[in-house]
């Protein structure tokens, strides 16, 4: 219960926004969320067209969807009908292309009748054709225009301006003029002003624009693919275990408890516990890992994997919203919404960008009506129309959410989960690794690296010693015991059976008395160790715990264990250091063993003997000093310093509470993933900088021609040369058809360009680093 006085906790809500064309309607949305009752904070993306709003929970949402219609747009619940969403979609994906192609021949009619190339046409009157003109134009226009303009009137509405707004106002403005000139053609010969049409410019303008965002719709769908293939592995149904073989049901009614039968090939279709059979089973859906795990009684499946030759039944325990592709698919889809702080920074200039736009067209306007070359009136205007169309800001709103859009799908089809954008851009910038060792560097379980026997065969030694410490807990004990069912030694019976804590444990194997344990142990039992001392003591040196083991009084080997690094350490370390990345290791094991480690991976820097607390304030000062510090530890015993971190990266399975301990984790236990972390960080931020430099310089460039910069360079070489004529006139003044080319084809490649991000990853050679 909340402290008296204390707000209420906030709740997160993901919703779904339409009508959005550019950054600037980004603002204008998140505008009209957060000022709602009760809305905390509202962060809205372009290219995933969401909202993620933390509000008070008695905020409904009629009350945020009123907000939102009232700023002009449209807001909805995330739907659970995916195959209805994607019809929606593909409707309006034709309803766009059927427009644009409308509106495509109108417009080429209106071209080829302007230049009097049409049979039949050729002879009419010039008003004639005007009138004719005035009559296609007219339904291309409004008809395929129309949700531009109802866009951009909504826009008006609300004392806004976006994309629409510019196009609006320059089709209109041509328009407008035409329509002038057809209907009041006096008005313009009184005042000696040239008698021209502009209906073709109008129509081609409107479409392009609209071939424009068809093409961009197209590409922005791709964008999440990766999250949509996520989803697609769900299976529709499943086997309930019983009599007869099985009775299939929608997966929607499998239930906590329920027995699920799984054949060869099938997909698994909820998380579980194998109780009965055995099987290789393909998780690389949900780690990126490709070689498949055996299973057998006791092993954990999760949904979506695939089954790969043998046939099992498992106890469903997490269906539903709580598997883990489920919950993995929840956190791609949030990360996927949030913003990178270089995407404020762009919303901020986009805000000024527009209405900027609009008073640069109307200078250009007036300025060339003034001094302008005749017929002043018409450059002027195509100066107006040129600015407004070419500068139109789609791009620049396009530019940073879509390459993380990519970028974390990519991430997520490699076992690289990151939390949000912030993650995604931080990660770039590492100089420094910091790993924790037990558990991340190491496999976190001790292992058998060597034995040394006297006067006894090492099989027979290992016999006796695992058969004695099969009937202990410890993690030590486990290790002998696992080492010698590797050999292929069987484990004998024993009697007797003593464990000593901190020390060892006794036993009788077919009746002969063993000891395994430390030193202090065989000096309480009279057993002379001087043969293997030297042996024990180059174990303690390397970091390993020397175990005795004693037979009938007299020592006869030592073995030592230690939890040893993971098989890609070594390399994935290098990986590091050959992108110029400082590996550091901080440990709260003792000095001997934590050096070892270092020394066995070729890590310099190793500090040993450090708290929890310890390991942060290392962190801390190694960031204080000017390093962008990673560190990787298991998402839980290393909390602190994965928080004080500038990027924290957990390694885990993709099945617990590690997905939500830091920013990044690594959904399958391979160390390999931390440089591929790095590496998907800067081909994202990279394609953001490239993206970003398409959209700023396509506009810091072109405007100024749009504006008629260039036409005092033409007039000083002689003219337009013939090839540019079509782009420029003969005058120097930019063709307002090709100006809404350009704008298109920005929005277009910068879509394109993040959509490379899907390689991302797959030609660094990370699994052979």
């Amino acid at each position: 219960m909340t402290a008296q006085g204390a707000p209420p906790a906030l709740e997160t809500r993901r919703l779904r926004v339409e009508g959005m064309t550019c950054a600037a309607c980004v603002n204008h949305v998140e505008r009209a969320l957060r000022g709602a009752s009760g809305v905390a904070s509202a962060s809205v993306n372009l290219a995933a067209e969401s909202a993620t709003v933390d509000a008070a929970p008695d905020v409904t949402f009629d009350d945020l969807r009123a907000a939102v219609e009232a700023a002009g747009y449209g807001l909805f619940e995330p739907s659970d009908d995916d195959a209805g969403t994607h019809e929606a979609t593909a409707r309006s994906l034709r309803m766009q292309l059927a427009r644009a192609v409308a509106a495509g021949a109108a417009g080429l009619f209106l071209l080829l009748t302007g230049f009097d190339v049409l049979p039949g046409i050729d002879g009419l009157a010039r008003q004639t054709r005007f009138y004719l003109m005035f009559a296609v134009a007219a339904p291309a226009l409004f008809l395929a225009g129309g949700p531009i303009y109802a866009a951009a009137w909504n826009a008006a509405r609300h004392r806004a301006v976006n994309m629409n707004t510019l196009i609006a106002v320059g089709t209109l403005a041509a328009f407008g003029a035409s329509t002038a000139a057809t209907f009041a053609p006096g008005f313009f010969e009184r005042g000696a002003l040239e008698v021209e049409v502009y209906y073709d410019t109008a129509v081609v303008i409107i479409a392009l624009v609209l071939l424009g965002r068809y093409l961009e719709a197209r590409a922005r769908g791709g964008t999440s693919a990766a999250l949509r293939r996520l989803l697609g592995l769900r299976p529709e149904t499943a086997t309930l275990a019983g009599d007869g073989g099985g009775r299939e049901v929608p997966v929607s009614e499998v239930r906590p408890g329920d027995l699920i039968l799984v054949r060869p090939g099938e997909r698994i279709p909820v998380d579980g516990e194998i109780v009965e059979g055995s099987s290789s089973v393909d998780e690389s859906m949900l780690t990126g890992e490709s070689i498949p795990v055996d299973k057998e009684v006791g092993g954990k499946v999760y949904a979506g994997t695939v089954n790969a030759w043998g046939s099992f039944t498992f106890r469903a325990e997490s269906v539903g919203a709580e598997t883990a592709l489920a919950r993995i698919a929840a956190l791609v889809e949030q990360a996927q919404a949030s913003k990178a702080p270089v995407q404020r920074l762009v919303d901020v200039v986009a805000s000024y960008f527009t209405p900027a736009v609009i008073i640069i067209a109307a200078a250009a306007f007036l300025v060339w009506l003034a001094v302008g070359p005749s017929p002043a009136l018409t450059f002027a205007l195509l100066t107006f129309i040129s600015v407004l169309i070419i500068a139109c800001p789609c791009a620049l709103g396009l530019a940073t959410p879509t390459a993380v859009i990519v970028g974390m799908g990519a991430a997520a089809e490699r076992g690289v989960l990151f939390r949000d954008a912030e993650a995604l851009e931080t990660a770039r910038a590492t100089d420094t690794v910091v790993f924790d060792k037990t558990g991340t560097l190491t496999r976190g379980v001790p292992a058998v690296t060597g034995v040394v026997t006297h006067g006894m065969a090492q099989e027979e030694l290992l016999r006796l010693a695992a058969a004695v410490e099969s009937r202990s807990e410890h993690p030590l004990a486990r290790a002998v015991v696992d080492h010698a069912a590797g050999e292929g030694i069987a484990i004998a019976a024993v009697t007797d059976f003593e464990a000593r804590p901190g020390a060892g444990a006794r036993a009788f194997v077919d009746g002969v008395e063993t000891l395994v344990g430390n030193q202090p142990m065989m000096e309480r039992h009279s057993v002379n160790v001087n043969g293997l001392e030297e042996a024990a003591r180059r174990f303690a040196t390397e970091g390993k715990t020397p175990l005795f083991v004693a037979v009938d009084g007299e020592a006869r080997g030592v073995i030592a264990v230690a939890d040893i690094p993971r098989p890609e350490a070594a390399a994935a370390v290098r990986a590091l250091q050959r992108r110029g990345i400082e590996v550091v290791l901080l440990s709260g094991d003792r000095r001997e063993t934590v050096e070892a480690v270092a020394a066995e991976v070729a890590i310099d820097t190793a500090i040993a003997e450090l708290s929890p607390e310890g390991k942060a304030e290392r962190v801390a000062a190694m960031r204080e000093s000017g390093h962008r510090v990673a560190m990787v530890g298991d998402g839980v015993n290393d909390a602190p310093a994965l928080a004080a971190a500038d990027v924290g990266i957990a390694i885990g399975t993709g099945t617990g509470a590690a997905m939500e301990a830091a920013p990044v984790t690594l959904l399958r236990p391979d160390l390999h993933g931390v440089a591929e972390t790095i590496d998907l960080s800067r081909a994202a931020m990279r394609t953001v900088r490239q993206n970003l430099f398409w959209a700023f310089g396509y506009n810091v460039a072109l405007i100024p021609i749009a504006a008629g910069v260039l036409y005092p360079a033409f007039e000083a070489a002689g003219g337009v040369p013939g090839a540019l004529e079509f782009a420029f006139g003969e005058r120097g003044f930019l063709n307002p058809v090709l100006a809404a080319a350009a704008m298109a084809l920005s929005s277009v490649s910068v879509v394109t360009n993040s959509l490379r991000l899907r390689g991302a990853g797959r030609k660094q050679g990370l699994r052979a680093a």
